[in-house]
C-alpha cells in the first residue's frame, strides 16, 4: 500500500483509499474541472472538500500542497517513475491527468497546440473576466455606485462569448469532432456564469446560439453530471 504519510495535507485529510488519487477542491468551476476529467478516464480517486466556509484552503496542511490556497489541488499516489506526485493550478492538473489517461489531448502536435491554446483561453480569458462579472453583478460589487467596472466586465465577456460562439460554428466541441480538455475547462464557467451568477441577461446571451448548443451538450454527459457534484458538499 502507498504510503501518503510525509505528504502533511494527509493529516487534515486522511487517505481512506491511498493507492488512489487524491483530490482536494469545492465544486466551483475551477474545482469541477478536475473532478469532471477524472469521472471522464475513469481513473479511481478519491474527493476531500476544501470547505471556503471554514477557511481550509489557508490551513497549513492545504498550503503544504499549494502555497497559492487555490483549489483544487491533487496528490497522485502513481505519478512519473512510480512516485507520488503533488499538483496544483487546475489547467496544469488537466494536462498532466489528460496525458497520464491517454484521452481528450490530441497527440498530434498540431492539434495538441491548438487545444492547449484554447485551454490558456479559459484560464487566462473566460474564467478571470466571468468571475469578476461574477462578483460585481451578484456579490457586493453591485453596491458600488460607479458601475464602471462592472461595464468592463460585461463588455469583455460578452466579446469572449462571441468569440467562443464564432469558434463553435459548424463544430460540435472546442476543437470539431474532438472532445477535449478545452471543453472541460470552459464549460463549466459558462454553465456557471448562468446557473450561479444568474448573468445571461446582462451579455445578452441568448444571442449565442452556438455555446448554448454546446452547452447542452457538455452537461448532458454522464461523466459531467458527476463531476459537477465532486466532492460533495457537507
Amino acid at each position: 500500500m502507498t504510503d501518503l504519510s510525509r505528504f502533511p495535507i494527509t493529516q487534515k485529510w486522511p487517505a481512506q483509499h491511498p493507492d488512489r488519487l487524491q483530490l482536494y477542491s469545492l465544486p466551483t468551476p475551477n474545482g469541477v474541472k478536475v473532478s469532471i476529467l477524472l469521472e471522464e478516464l475513469g481513473l479511481p480517486y478519491e474527493a476531500h472538500l476544501v470547505s471556503f466556509q471554514t477557511n481550509d484552503q489557508f490551513s497549513p496542511e492545504f498550503l503544504s500542497l499549494n502555497p497559492n490556497n487555490k483549489i483544487p489541488a491533487i496528490l497522485d499516489p502513481n505519478g512519473p517513475g512510480g512516485e507520488p506526485l503533488a499538483l496544483f493550478e487546475s489547467g496544469a492538473i488537466l494536462i498532466y491527468l489528460a496525458e497520464k489517461g491517454g484521452r481528450f489531448l490530441p497527440t498530434d502536435p498540431a492539434r495538441r497546440y491548438e487545444t492547449l491554446q484554447w485551454l490558456m483561453f479559459q484560464m487566462g480569458g473566460v474564467g478571470p473576466m466571468f468571475g469578476q462579472l461574477g462578483f460585481f453583478h451578484k456579490f457586493a460589487g453591485k453596491e458600488f455606485e460607479d458601475k464602471r467596472p462592472r461595464d468592463r466586465y460585461v463588455a469583455e465577456s460578452k466579446r469572449l462569448l462571441g468569440v467562443l460562439d464564432q469558434r463553435l460554428s459548424g463544430r460540435d466541441w472546442i476543437m470539431g469532432d474532438d472532445y477535449t480538455i478545452a471543453d472541460i475547462a470552459l464549460w463549466p464557467w459558462v454553465n456557471t456564469f448562468l446557473s450561479f451568477y444568474e448573468a445571461g441577461d446582462l451579455v445578452g446571451f441568448s444571442e449565442f446560439k452556438n455555446v448554448q448548443r454546446v452547452l447542452t451538450a457538455f452537461l448532458a454527459r454522464e461523466a459531467v453530471q458527476r463531476g459537477l457534484n465532486s466532492p460533495a458538499r457537507g
